[in-house]
């Protein structure tokens, strides 16, 4: 189960904290005194300017107040430093000179200064500079805090969906062989997507295959085509015949109604193969047909499409489904498929047809694995993209 993520993450509340850096002792007291009744104001004072860069990642001030005539080291040296190290590149920073001088101002915004004041400055100036560049300070660090928040929830629900893919690629069957032999391709437009299919053995003459494809993709989607699948291949239909393809699919319509899903719903195909006999009796709701590629009299392919109109699951109540039967030739072929498949744009602008798809299915390529896979590279060269805007899934039974 996916765990909530947070609408909103808790941001750290931080103090005003300032840093004066001056040489003289007479103006940290005189800014100490400037800023002794603000509650909100932490000041600090650093006089040997050999100590400011330590002093400011120690305390890591909101501001700092930079003198720029010093000894050993002058402000704008220390400017350039604070610039160049990470863990001080942002903080605002108030230069501090005895003159009003352009060419010195110019320099100290040249190299990474927020502002710059005469001193001493007036005491209302000063407070009001502060909270000025600390509050901009502040709402930068709450930003990159809720930045990394959004990341680490966007990576945690990417580490959760690719979990999930896993989970539902899981219950897809694997391939079979003998006298029904499988392969499949299944790839999702998105993380998740809502198709899903199977096959199995009712008994040992009867044969289910299934198809279903959810309306849109991502969680929901899947959480509803997981859920459909579960129940067909655990037989947890009550009291429904699954060797009846159109009362799995009325049962199944009774049991998804949209307006209980999220108003969502699904197409599928279902049918079942008697192996004696070797009919296949099948039932479909808003889904594209199944395709049986046979030898014809002149030994060329044909293709029959096997259709059973009606609703998709879900849409109404009232829906009737009905099963229809076709003999399968030795050696025959069955596809199963969701629209994803081949309804997809070219580069033109035109779009493929399940005419033209069909036309891929029964064009001879040797080998069970190579057909799909000739047919999976066929689609994506039409459509001129290796992604899919629709979940791609189809599945070859080759009937003995």
């Amino acid at each position: 189960m996916m765990t909530p993520t947070p609408s909103s993450p808790k941001l750290t509340k931080h103090d005003i904290i300032v840093l004066l850096v001056d040489d003289q002792l007479i103006i940290g007291e005189a800014v100490r005194r400037m800023l002794s009744g603000e509650s909100d104001i932490v000041f600090h004072f650093c006089s040997d300017p050999a100590q400011a860069q330590q002093k400011a990642e120690e305390l890591k001030p909101t501001l700092i107040l930079q003198d720029l005539v010093m000894p050993q080291i002058d402000g704008l040296t220390l400017v350039k430093n604070y610039r160049a190290n990470p863990a001080t590149k942002d903080i605002p920073l108030i230069v501090l000179s005895t003159k009003e001088e352009p060419k010195t101002k110019a320099e100290a915004f040249s190299l990474g200064a927020n502002d710059y004041l005469v001193k001493l400055p007036d005491k209302i100036e000063l407070i009001a500079r502060i909270r000025y560049h600390s509050t901009a300070y502040i709402n930068l660090l709450q930003r990159n805090e809720a930045y990394q928040a959004l990341v680490e929830s966007q990576q945690a629900l990417a580490a959760e969906l690719a979990e999930a893919a896993d989970y539902v690629r899981d219950l897809l069957p694997a391939p079979l062989t003998g006298d029904i032999a499988t392969s499949w391709k299944f790839i999702t437009s998105t993380s998740l997507g809502g198709d899903a299919f199977g096959y199995h053995w009712i008994d040992d003459e009867h044969f289910a295959i299934y198809l279903l494809d959810v309306c849109g993709h991502g969680v929901g989607a899947a959480l509803l085509s997981v859920s459909a699948l579960n129940v067909i291949s655990a037989h947890t239909l009550p009291e429904v015949d699954f060797r009846k393809p159109a009362d799995v699919i009325t049962a199944l319509n009774h049991t998804f109604p949209m307006e209980k899903q999220h108003n969502m719903y699904f197409t599928i195909w279902y049918g079942v193969y008697h192996k004696t006999s070797r009919k296949l009796t099948y039932s479909s709701a808003g889904h594209p047909p199944a395709i049986l590629v046979k030898t014809g009299a002149d030994g060329q392919p044909e293709t029959v499409a096997l259709r059973a109109p009606a609703m998709p699951v879900g849409a109404l109540s009232i829906s009737k489904f009905q099963s229809l039967e076709t003999d399968v030739p030795a050696n025959a072929k069955l596809f199963v498929f969701s629209d994803g498949t081949y309804e997809i744009k070219r580069p033109d602008g035109t779009m493929m047809e399940l005419e033209e798809f069909v036309q891929l299915l029964a064009k001879p390529v040797d080998g069970l694995e190579q057909k799909l896979d000739a047919i999976l590279s066929e689609v994506r060269a039409q459509q001129g993209s290796e992604f899919f805007v629709d979940d791609f899934s189809i599945v070859e039974f080759q009937l003995a």
